[in-house]
């Protein structure tokens, strides 16, 4: 037996080393949320020509319209696809059957399930949307168990995009915890992602955190500049980005969902319209969060294990709803042109 567990552990060992020169050598994924709330945008060939022009190899889109999805078939950019929120009803009142069909007809019948990296059922339901919170879990478990019937369930990952407005308290990161509200659904949600191996998605935006609470929230902190330090049970924070992260992390060890890996679904700073708003500030902030995925630094609480984010925005988006900064996330111009000088490499 002392030998059997010597071996084990040793085993144990070189798959720890290994996972750590994986993450060293293999960058993070920096993806683009490519909305389409416009009535201004290129043509989705355009868009995807410009996407393939600028090395941008994964895309966030809401919504699989048919216009939006064939342009990228057979150009190997890797796609997560959003569930909207009203198709959830359908979906998790059907059968695996119903949840087949529907990524036949509104996936699979326009790209490549190869193009596939996730599935995002649900935009920001719990908080913001809760009339259909009963039917996010049964949707993805019919999406799942369709994917699973086809052979996909290991490449293609299924999750649901959070506000950060879940956690009820994110300050300081270790103190962090869910919204009692919610956490009976979120439980669910958490205990898939762990059976699944998939990762929790989450919408974090510093910008918002400043605007909203100014006196408290440091900008130089939101902008990764230097100058403010948290130390948190002997781990420090130098930005609200990574503070944002692990307070998730440690709102879901509490919960007992320790390991469970964070995708940023979405991240950005406008550029026009609001408060700190501009392009100087949205490079400095895209930035910086494009530079610490590529080189996996990680965070205090996950160090060398890169974030995985979606940008927001391709483009502005002039008619969407809310404050007028809400339309000025876009990285390029409708002309295809750079509004600030961000590098994706």
């Amino acid at each position: 037996m002392t030998i059997y567990t010597s071996l084990v552990h040793q085993i144990f060992i070189l798959l720890y080393i290994f996972t750590q020169l994986f993450h060293i050598s293999t960058a993070t994924t920096i993806g683009i949320c490519y909305g389409r709330v416009a009535n201004n945008l290129p043509q989705p060939t355009a868009a995807v020509n410009l996407i393939n022009s600028n090395g941008i190899s994964s895309i966030r889109l809401f919504n699989p319209v048919p216009e939006s999805l064939i342009p990228f078939s057979g150009t190997g950019i890797q796609l997560t696809i959003g569930v909207p929120n009203e198709e959830l009803p359908t979906i998790a009142g059907g059968t695996p059957a119903t949840a087949n069909d529907w990524l036949q007809a509104n996936i699979f019948a326009h790209v490549s399930a190869d193009q596939i990296r996730y599935l995002v059922v649900g935009n920001e339901v719990f908080l913001k949307d809760p009339f259909y919170t009963p039917h996010i879990i049964p949707a993805i478990i019919n999406l799942h168990q369709a994917l699973q019937n086809l052979g996909l369930s290991d490449k293609i990952k299924i999750s649901s995009a959070q506000a950060a407005s879940i956690l009820s308290n994110s300050f300081p990161p270790s103190s962090s915890s869910f919204d009692p509200n919610i956490l009976p659904d979120l439980t669910h949600l958490l205990q898939f992602l762990r059976d699944t191996s998939s990762p929790l998605m989450v919408n974090v935006y510093p910008y918002f955190s400043y605007i909203n609470n100014p006196q408290l929230v440091s900008l130089d902190s939101a902008l990764f500049r230097p100058g403010n330090v948290l130390n948190d049970q002997g781990l420090v924070y130098d930005n609200l980005f990574d503070q944002t992260i692990d307070a998730f992390i440690y709102a879901m060890e509490k919960e007992g969902f320790g390991g469970i890996p964070v995708v940023v679904t979405e991240t950005g700073w406008p550029t026009a319209g609001g408060d700190v708003a501009s392009g100087e500030n949205a490079l400095a902030y895209n930035g910086n969060v494009v530079k610490r995925s590529l080189n996996n630094v990680g965070t205090p609480k996950r160090p060398g294990i890169g974030v995985e984010v979606f940008l927001f925005d391709l483009f502005d988006e002039n008619e969407k709803m809310g404050n007028e900064f809400e339309k000025h996330f876009g990285i390029f111009g409708v002309d295809g042109v750079k509004s600030y000088d961000l590098n994706f490499h």
